[in-house]
């Protein structure tokens, strides 16, 4: 959830803003012999003057996502994690500098703070959701499409050509980022007027623990019952209700395949299972005192 700087925060962000930004950048070769003597020899004071000169880019990045809600502060503290972790990972071998390396690591080590601190309900799992919770608004108002309101399919289609994700990406991400945040302790106004909290108006419609736990109890009960009522009947009847009646939807065989399986015609194998059905039947019904209770829902 967002919070607010305090007074003496906001001073003391601007106060280090300040001084950020009036620090001299490095030298190409200064910047290189720092990141080799912190690689080399974990030279502290070289690391130092190169996060100290580099913190504006850490400033000027984490500006750029203030609008998020989030305290400025912590945007930079995150970011400086970012250049912190560009300095343990830069190769002064490779022909690059080290500011555009940082920047990489500032900007993501931002990103990830702002999709873990936005809503108290993760919002982004995958890089598709994050490319869409720093670039759908930006892309849906070059489209002309209006923030904070329902996106049309033909918008949804463009937005996901753009950015490289699916439609489903869009209509989960759109629908994540349509509302913030709501406490359960919110109050609201019942239908008599009176006023209770948000969260004792949500019903839950799931079973209440003693019904779950009597919907289990009886369907064990049924199980054993036709475990039991099973053995009243031969192997071949077995075989034929267990392919037919007890296998999964998708694991059911057809009359044909089983006649073929046990070597009779279709018609006999459905001559088969109308016998067995009416078997278990009989035998499931000797087994209770009530009968009905077998087909209770």
């Amino acid at each position: 959830m967002a919070r607010m700087d305090d007074t003496a925060t906001q001073a003391a962000n601007i106060r280090f803003i300040r001084k950020a930004m009036k620090t001299k950048l490095l030298a190409r070769e200064r910047e290189l012999d720092l990141a080799k003597r912190w690689r080399e020899s974990g030279d502290q004071a070289a690391l130092d003057e190169l996060i100290g000169a580099y913190s504006r880019m850490v400033v000027s990045a984490a500006l750029k996502f203030r609008h998020y809600g989030l305290p400025v502060g912590d945007l930079i503290q995150e970011g400086h994690i970012g250049l912190m972790q560009a300095a343990a990972r830069f190769e002064p071998s490779r022909d690059v500098r080290f500011a555009t390396y940082a920047q990489w690591w500032i900007r993501a080590a931002i990103q990830d703070f702002v999709l873990r601190n936005w809503s108290i309900v993760r919002t982004g799992t995958t890089a598709a959701h994050k490319s869409l919770f720093f670039n759908l608004r930006r892309v849906r108002a070059r489209l002309g499409d209006r923030n904070g309101e329902p996106m049309t399919d033909d918008t949804r289609a463009k937005v996901a050509q753009e950015l490289g994700v699916t439609i489903g990406d869009v209509i989960e991400m759109e629908g994540r980022m349509s509302g913030g945040d709501r406490s359960l302790d919110a109050p609201v106004a019942g239908d008599d007027g009176s006023a209770r909290s948000w969260g004792e108006s949500l019903a839950d419609e799931r079973a209440d623990p003693e019904a779950d736990a009597m919907s289990w109890h009886d369907r064990d009960a049924r199980a054993r019952l036709l475990r039991e009522a099973m053995g009243d009947l031969s192997p071949r009847e077995r075989a034929v209700i267990a392919a037919r009646r007890l296998a999964d939807e998708d694991e059911s065989v057809t009359l044909e395949t089983l006649g073929t399986r046990l070597g009779v015609s279709k018609e006999r194998v459905r001559q088969i299972e109308a016998r067995a059905l009416g078997k278990l039947k009989v035998a499931l019904e000797k087994r209770v005192a009530n009968p009905a209770d077998l087909y209770a829902a």
